[in-house]
């Protein structure tokens, strides 16, 4: 690599982020001076659409105002240096922050290079600094496109949602279509009808002498178990009262025992719908003492107004298999082995990392890409300084590179041997238009094991390095091998006359083992460790049941989307990119249009109603088909097969075109409704649902507006009733009433609207919450507006002192300042004439936008590159 010997002539280098820069800096020495730009320095005004709709969509860039100093030091030291090196990701984002930053800090194209690396290594970084390019302007053009595309529909269709739901709500081109999913599911949930049907399954053992004992002491092993209620979307008849699962496999083997279903009954497939068929086939087999448990289930209704589901008995079967003369006889009738392999998974891409951080170690999409980021950007190892430890987490590939196959190919012959390791790498195919010039996520060092570097990881980040560690060594490694044992059980005599001899019960009970352990070894046994292990059988032996347990089932709905399944969707249906999974999901809860309850996604009434708006007046916008579309045409800009101008004006006249005609097409959600089974506790007569003006579900009164009659509703659509607390009122000393607002829970006067007195609740313990003190004096005027004195005020941060006016003067400054400000004061010297302007630079909200300028990727102003 050339360097540079002075440090007045050194090159300067341009990351994301600070921790980045440090990383590069350890390998690149003193000729190179490394900065930061904290990511994005422009983007789209805040405050208007920022697209010329009538110029080939040419787009207005502003300087972020959280940016400008960033700009300004990047600019003086751009000035200084010999050349600018900018190594910001190597997707299209990071494509566009470079491409922004050249026009940004007015950077003459002659000393521009671009580096790009997959992984933050000496190796890695040496190779891009030796080789740099220029900037990739079809992939600056495709997220301009994107970028566009989701301008125009927020600031084109968000306004419509105003007017026909809510004020305050927005569209997005891709989360919209995200929410669509969970409320499509919601309502598949809605109006699913459960099916009964019933499982018969025994517990057989070998140890036919103690036969008696062992189901005495199976009986009181499963009461050992504590009451767990059943899990959502699950369809347990009945809640869980037995020992894990896990500890009932480990005393089963522990006692020659193994269960087994039944399968053939009075010479058919048994498949019971009905609890007369399962009682008869429990007698016949031998259970004694039958007794019958029934209770009756009420469906919830829900709170939109929809279908009841049809109650449905609960039925709980229990009885104990008979032992002795006159029992039913079980023998094994059928014994079969085979060897089965499980191949290895393949390395992680985003998506699939996201996945396996959800279901394994609980992490939501944003937590992945949070740790993530911070393993690739570096972390500080003793003696090694800091050391990026996984490549790049954005990616859509499946590909190792050579070096990452030889490395760990080699760490698999050297720790666990020649059986351990393919004939040749294993190979994986990636998904259609994936990037396979990227590799997958993977660690970029094996010989750092999870272990040897946990001190210097936080718990989160052990837990994610160690996943991607062990993911990308197994993916290498030879298949597991197991022996499958399947076994028949058939019983040569039973109870109930009417059977057919020829024809005998006949249950099926499978064990799994494993022969070879493979690339379980690193990955673990995972699913596999359900399967029960077979005592060893041989065919015409007697078993004996310790236990016969017919169980009501019901068919169940599609679950609803964890975060795991709701990015596999995304995947799955082409909406977004891996890349985008994270912000879709944060983005579809921040709007409160779905909800995570127990980790599982619920669509809210506001969600449902947007999207039910969305698809009445801009149907192709919605649908999966159209938005898959799309991001094909994105990757075709990418790959410079199409114009990006050309893609948003496809996208666009449709859009133009559904504006014209949606908002007739489009009732008011408000004046909406749906019946109820409620009254009015006003008038009597029937009430209907309806959406708030903050996109919540109430009851209203069917004769509204004759009579004004209306009630909140809970989660099930009942409504709610106030209560009267403990606590008075500090102004009028009537009862107060415990009510919940979109800040949170809080206490409201009895005696509203005649006194509006409200207090803020506590979080944590519920109780009401003192009334702020009121603002204190501190004989300062206001620097801002002249006119009032600034006070002191308690904030969420503590105290801060702002004008008197606020918030029509918003002046703000710092309260641990207020001695040095009296001292001025004292000294004639209040206030210094730059305070003002200061305190407002200070005091402007994140994001907003200065420095106009307009500057476009097209070929009309942007040379490109072909």
């Amino acid at each position: 690599m050339a360097k540079a010997t002075e440090k007045s002539n050194a090159a300067l280098v341009i990351v994301e982020s600070p921790a980045k820069a440090k990383t590069i800096n350890k390998y690149l020495g003193p000729g190179y001076v490394v900065k930061a730009s904290l990511g994005h320095v422009r983007d789209l005004p805040e405050r208007d659409i920022g697209v010329d709709v009538e110029h080939d969509f040419a787009p207005t860039y502003e300087i972020l105002s959280s940016r400008l100093r960033v700009v300004n030091e990047l600019k003086t030291a751009a000035r200084q240096a010999k050349a600018v090196y900018l190594a910001t990701d190597l997707d299209r984002e990071g494509e566009a922050i470079a491409w922004h930053l050249t026009h940004a800090l007015k950077l003459p194209e002659s000393t521009v290079r671009r580096v790009i690396f997959n992984e933050i290594t000496r190796s890695a970084i040496q190779k891009a600094f030796d080789h740099p390019g220029r900037i990739d302007l079809d992939k600056v053009n495709a997220q301009q496109a994107r970028r566009i595309l989701d301008r125009l529909v927020g600031y084109k269709v968000s306004p419509l949602l105003w007017k026909k739901v809510a004020r305050g709500l927005s569209a997005g081109r891709v989360q919209s279509v995200a929410v669509k999913l969970i409320v499509d599911r919601e309502a598949q949930i809605d109006a699913f009808i459960p099916e009964e049907y019933w499982r018969l399954q025994a517990i057989f053992t070998t140890n036919l002498a103690a036969t008696r004992e062992l189901a005495r002491q199976w009986s009181a092993f499963l009461g050992e178990g504590e009451e767990v209620a059943p899990e959502d979307d699950t369809d347990s008849a009945v809640a869980a009262t037995a020992p894990s699962a896990e500890r009932q496999r480990a005393w089963l083997q522990e006692n020659q025992a193994f269960r087994a279903d039944l399968i053939e009954f009075d010479g058919r497939k048994f498949d019971p719908r009905h609890l007369a068929d399962a009682q008869r086939a429990a007698l016949a087999l031998g259970l004694e003492d039958l007794q019958v448990q029934t209770t009756t289930e009420e469906p919830v209704p829900t709170a939109r107004g929809g279908k009841r589901a049809p109650a449905r008995s609960m039925i709980r079967l229990s009885g104990h298999p008979a032992v002795g003369a006159g029992s039913p006889e079980f023998r094994i009738c059928g014994l079969t082995e085979r060897e089965s392999l499980s191949r290895p998974p393949g390395p992680f891409n985003t998506s699939t990392l996201q996945q396996a951080a959800n279901n394994q170690l609980g992490f939501g999409a944003q937590r992945t890409m949070r740790i993530a980021q911070q393993l690739y950007e570096g972390v500080e190892i003793p003696g090694q300084g800091a050391v990026g430890l996984i490549t790049y987490m954005r990616t859509d590939s499946l590909n190792l590179s050579r070096d990452a196959l030889t490395m760990v190919r080699q760490h698999i012959e050297r720790e666990f041997g020649a059986a351990y390791l393919p004939a040749e790498p294993n190979r994986f195919t990636s998904r259609a238009g994936a990037q396979e010039a990227h590799e997958a996520i993977r660690p970029t060092d094996v010989q750092l094991r999870p272990e040897s570097i946990r001190d210097a990881l936080s718990e989160e980040q052990y837990r994610l390095y160690q996943l991607i560690w062990k993911r990308f060594v197994a993916c290498q490694m030879t298949p597991a091998v197991w022996r499958i044992t399947e076994a028949l059980i058939e019983a040569r005599r039973t109870r109930d006359a009417a059977l057919d001899p020829a024809k005998p019960p006949r249950f099926k009970g499978t064990g799994r083992n494993l022969k070879f352990d493979g690339f379980t070894r690193v990955a673990g046994i995972g699913w596999h460790s359900e399967e029960q292990f077979l005592p060893v059988l041989a065919n015409g032996q007697q078993v004996a049941p310790l236990d016969l347990t017919p169980t009501q089932h019901f068919t169940s709905p599609p679950p609803r989307y964890t975060e795991a399944s709701l990015v596999k969707a995304l995947e799955t249906e082409g909406i977004g990119r891996p890349s985008t999974y994270a912000s879709i999901i944060a983005t579809i809860q921040n709007r409160h249009y779905v909800e995570l309850k127990q980790r599982r996604f619920h669509a809210t009434d506001l969600g449902v109603k947007v999207t039910a708006k969305l698809v009445e007046g801009f149907p192709d916008l919605m649908a999966l088909g159209f938005t898959r579309k799309i991001e094909g045409e994105l990757d075709q800009i990418e790959e410079a097969q199409r114009p990006w101008v050309q893609v948003v004006r496809d996208f666009y006249d449709p859009l133009a075109q559904d504006l014209l005609t949606a908002e007739k097409r489009m009732t008011h959600a408000r004046a909406e409704a749906s019946p109820s089974e409620h009254k009015c506790p006003k008038c009597g007569a029937m009430m209907v649902y309806r959406l708030s003006k903050r996109g919540k579900n109430f009851l209203s009164c069917s004769r509204y507006p004759a009579c004004d009659g209306a009630a909140s509703v809970d989660a099930a659509g009942n409504p709610i009733t106030l209560q009267l607390t403990e606590y008075k009122c500090p102004t009028c000393g009537k009862p107060m009433i415990k009510r919940s607002g979109r800040f949170g829970p809080f206490f409201g006067c009895s005696g509203y609207p005649e006194c509006k007195t409200i207090q803020q609740a506590d979080r944590v313990t519920g109780l009401p919450l003192p009334p702020k003190p009121p603002p204190k004096s501190t004989g300062l005027s206001c620097p801002k507006c002249n006119k009032n004195e600034l006070v002191i005020r308690s904030g969420k941060r503590g105290e801060f002192l702002s004008c008197a006016a606020y918030p029509r003067c918003r002046m703000t400054l710092p309260a641990e300042r207020l001695a040095e400000f009296l001292e001025m004061k004292s000294a004639a010297r209040w206030p210094p004439p730059d305070i003002a302007v200061k305190a407002h630079s200070a005091a402007s909200r994140p994001g907003k936008k200065r420095a106009e300028v307009s500057y476009s990727a097209n070929a009309t102003t942007a040379p490109h590159k072909r």
